[in-house]
């Protein structure tokens, strides 16, 4: 039978891993990027409350030990205990495997259809601000808004645990703050960035508004506008437009 020993009057079970994330920096070098998979991870880090430190690293001038440390790697990565970590879907699911309960928060939905909720926006949004050619924009943006609605048709719908089957009222809409119920899960963790994304550069570049009666959207997008661990590992609305910058074409003829 092995025995945990403990080290400096902690089992090791006990001790705080070390844990360093590396993001995208900003256009100055220093603040937060535009990078979802790096608010991505960062949002993780928080919202399982262990202790960790965040090095924004600057794309244009790669320090040469972080070439050392991951060689051939672009931010977002983590050490954890100094063993470096590079592909973002491993590293959730790693996070999620060894931050577990009961010391730290379990982040994984409870219902399966919250995975993938809005999973493909992103992809509509890409088409939409790439495209030159008026022509196309209608129906690009068409498709960006079909997307959009089956999301919102999701935030609305009470998810079975909203709805009490004991009681004589009939719960049609839900008034849950987040995908997968009232608390923020990895779910959130990986729209929530890509979302915002899109209503700042397409507001930006497209003159193109997330429709106001899509409720389900907006009521969600302002419960992650009241949550730190979503607006203090964000990047300025003016970050995302320089990153967009060069991306999203001009409608020309």
């Amino acid at each position: 039978m092995a025995l945990s020993m403990p080290v400096n009057g902690l089992k090791e079970e006990d001790k705080e891993p070390v844990i360093e994330l590396f993001v995208k920096a900003g256009s100055d070098g220093e603040s937060i990027g535009n990078c979802p998979f790096s608010q991505r991870l960062f949002m993780i880090l928080w919202l399982k409350g262990v202790v960790f430190s965040v090095t924004t690293v600057d794309l244009k001038r790669k320090p040469a030990d972080l070439q050392n440390l991951a060689p051939g790697t672009h931010p977002p990565f983590i050490t954890f205990n100094s063993e470096v970590k590079t592909d973002v879907n491993k590293i959730e699911e790693f996070l999620e495997e060894v931050l577990c309960p009961p010391k730290y928060l379990k982040l994984s939905p409870k219902h399966p259809e919250s995975n993938t909720a809005g999973m493909d926006i992103f992809a509509k949004f890409s088409a939409f601000i790439k495209n030159s050619r008026p022509e196309a924009n209608e129906a690009l943006e068409r498709g960006l808004l079909k997307t959009l609605q089956k999301l919102d048709d999701y935030l609305n719908s009470p998810l079975p645990d909203e709805i009490d089957e004991n009681s004589m009222e009939d719960i049609k809409f839900s008034t849950r703050k987040f995908l997968d119920g009232n608390e923020m899960t990895l779910a959130d963790c990986n729209l929530l960035p890509k979302l915002h994304i899109v209503k700042v550069v397409a507001k930006k570049y497209r003159n193109f508004l997330i429709p106001k009666d899509m409720t389900g959207i907006w009521r969600y997008l302002t419960n992650a506008y009241s949550r730190d661990e979503f607006t203090n590992t964000c990047p300025s609305d003016k970050e995302v437009e320089i990153a967009y910058s060069d991306v999203a074409k001009r409608l020309t003829k």
